[in-house]
């Protein structure tokens, strides 16, 4: 129990390196760039090669990497969501981005990431590792699978396809349709348009109800900071998050249940939704939540292989989770900001680097897609991307243990009442 708690003890001091141009700097920014390309086209936000890079690289440590790689998701995810709102479902008559799917998850998502910002300054790091490294492994062997069971139904169908053009006698080429996974109606309308204005992609009812979430949770938080930390009223604005968050998600899940809205992009499934799937659906939308809040990353990391497993197309699982990590890594940010946990001039920074790195991930990765024919390769970038972050934050983390232990450091909970007092 003396190991794991006393009462005046902290095992965190923040390290705020001082902002200069040099080889620390470079290096950052380049693998910044890479994590954000790589991060936004996989739905992941590239938190997991974020934090690594600003504890070992710039010389944060580890909750300040944490605090300011939430800038850089949200960033990344702004710049992927413009880039998202112009295109249009693969095989379907609508947006790219699946609105109802978004509006189920996110309000948990955003209920998670408060919990799991509180759950950043009472852990102990090891804690954090432990979690981290047993959580990562098993979702991107998921992933990894996934991906190779829709790279050999990919095969299937550009084999088809090249029979078929055998059989025309045609000269030109038979277009791909992105079709590995998701609706079972398979047949996409050629005539529509694959690039649409922002306008004609919004729908203005679920960005309400999502934005409506985001305002009420930064009030409560904005008010949750001019009170004393721990007291009656600090507590009370910390559970009136729960109404707002599940109301709106139990809106949508007794919509989706009565089949008065229908989430499109899965298909048949989209419109039969037994009780208990609803509840599990929510329940891993604040998993995905505390995940990103406790470890500075984005809930796709949850989420992306959660909409792959309900049968969701790879591009739009990777446009929807970036929408919902929109919202939620942008209340971390601001709670963060509340903490006074990362320097703003570094913050500002590595978020326009992530900011650009996603833009330019986006348009590269959708070229690579239409040449090769193979909307998998977002599965496997996701399944890379969060092995490469398993091991990174995994060894940055051990590291980390194992200096404490040498030198016989607190290595228990610290006191979120204590925190900033």
């Amino acid at each position: 129990m003396d190991f794991l708690w006393q009462p005046g003890e902290s095992g965190y001091q923040h390290v705020w390196p001082d902002m200069e141009f040099g080889w620390q700097s470079v290096v950052g920014t380049i693998i910044g760039f890479c994590g954000a390309a790589f991060g936004s086209v996989g739905g992941v936000g590239g938190g997991g090669i974020f934090v690594p890079m600003l504890s070992l690289v710039i010389g944060f440590d580890a909750k300040s990497s944490t605090a300011i790689s939430k800038c850089m998701i949200m960033g990344a995810a702004l710049s992927t969501v413009y880039f998202n709102l112009k295109l249009r479902h693969p095989t379907l008559n609508m947006p790219i981005i699946d609105y109802d799917l978004a509006l189920l998850i996110q309000p948990m998502l955003m209920l998670g990431i408060s919990i799991g910002v509180a759950f950043n300054v009472v852990f102990a790091d090891w804690m954090v590792t432990i979690l981290l490294l047993v959580l990562f492994l098993g979702t991107s062997t998921k992933a990894f699978f996934r991906g190779v069971e829709t790279w050999k139904k990919e095969t299937i169908m550009k084999k088809e396809a090249a029979r078929r053009l055998e059989s025309n006698g045609a000269g030109a080429e038979v277009e791909y349709k992105p079709i590995p996974t998701g609706p079972n109606n398979h047949i996409a309308n050629d005539t529509k348009k694959h690039e649409v204005t922002v306008l004609e992609n919004v729908y203005w009812k679920e960005l309400g109800l999502l934005a409506f979430v985001w305002v009420a949770f930064l009030a409560l938080q904005i008010a949750k900071n001019h009170t004393t930390n721990c007291s009656t009223a600090y507590w009370v604005l910390n559970l009136l998050q729960i109404p707002v968050s599940v109301g709106v998600s139990a809106y949508e899940a007794v919509s989706l249940y009565n089949g008065q809205r229908v989430i499109s992009s899965i298909g048949d499934q989209g419109t039969n939704f037994t009780v208990l799937q609803l509840i599990i659906y929510c329940v891993l939308g604040v998993v995905a939540g505390i995940v990103g809040g406790l470890l500075g990353l984005g809930g796709g990391f949850i989420m992306g292989p959660l909409f792959l497993e309900l049968g969701v197309p790879p591009q739009v699982s990777s446009a929807t989770a970036t929408f919902a990590m929109t919202f939620s890594s942008s209340m971390s940010v601001v709670e963060y900001y509340l903490l006074k946990r990362f320097p703003v001039p570094y913050a500002l920074y590595f978020t326009l680097v992530a900011t650009i790195a996603a833009l330019v991930g986006q348009h590269v990765v959708r070229k690579l897609i239409i040449l090769f024919g193979r909307a998998s390769l977002i599965i496997f970038i996701l399944a890379f991307t969060i092995f490469v972050s398993a091991i990174t934050l995994g060894g940055v983390g051990i590291v980390g243990m194992i200096k404490k232990i040498q030198n016989h450091e607190y290595m228990g909970f610290d006191n979120l009442c204590k925190y900033g007092s």
